[in-house]
Formats: structure tokens, sequence, C-alpha cells
């Protein structure tokens, strides 16, 4: 199964709708798909200029290394020689911190086909934004 753009819209507009129905800070959404391309980037007004690059850093380093950023961040904080060459070899791209979440298969849950990276509110807020879009597409989240 692939990652489509209708489902990706979807995602975006899910993630967003979340924030704002919890009245959360101006957020921005990404979705990448399974080869860590964009296939959609949403950002609300007055979100920060920095937001886009932050939400497809946590959402790159999500599919580029298979695991949630927040997972990712978990285990880079006993390996800090890890996160600098990681930092290196992706050119800055990846963002350990929460908010960047896998995308599996719906059929079987087993296979990455994307991932969603959400940025402008905490850790945690960014998350379950991200989370609720990938369900409301009938997808599975990995965190």
């Amino acid at each position: 199964m692939k990652l489509t753009l209708d489902q990706a819209n979807l995602i975006a507009d899910k993630t967003l709708a979340k924030a704002r129905d919890a009245k959360y800070r101006p957020m921005c959404v990404a979705v990448l798909d399974d080869g860590g391309h964009l296939k959609v980037l949403k950002r609300e007004d007055n979100a920060s200029i920095l937001r886009p690059q932050i939400a497809i850093g946590k959402a790159w380093g999500a599919v580029g290394m298979g695991e949630s950023s927040r997972a990712l961040s978990e285990r880079l904080k006993e390996r800090p020689a890890f996160l600098g060459a990681l930092s290196t070899m992706s050119q800055g791209k990846v963002v350990p911190v929460a908010g960047g979440v896998l995308i599996m298969d719906g059929d079987d849950g087993s296979a990455i086909i994307g991932a969603v990276g959400v940025s402008g509110g905490t850790a945690e807020e960014d998350e379950a934004c991200a989370i609720e879009g990938i369900k409301a597409a009938g997808l599975v989240a990995k965190t």
C-alpha cells in the first residue's frame, strides 16, 4: 500500500483541526511518503517561519530511522556521538523531538508508508495532533 495524496491531505487537515479544537498555537504539519518525499505541507496563519522545516525534520527523521521522533529522541539521549553523526549524515535534516509519527500500512500495520511531522505546540501536543490525523485517515500511527 502506498500513501495517496488524498490520504495525506486528510491527515494534514485532521491534524490541524485537532490543534484548533484544542486551541493550540498555530501549527504546521508535513506529511511525507515512505521515501521521505513531501506529499503535503500546511502552515497555519501566524505560525512562525521555522515551523515547516521543523515539521519536515521530525517526519523525515522518523521515516529515515524507522521509528517515531519521540523514540529516536529517547534512544539518542544516551548516544550523543551517534546524534552528532546522524546530524552530519542527514545534513541537519533530522529533528529528534516528539511530533514525528510513523504512518503504518492499515492492512496489517507492519509496513511504513510515511510519516507526519507537526510543529507549533509542545512535543506532546504535536504528537497528539499527528496521531489524530493519521487515525482519521483510517491508518495506523506508530509512536
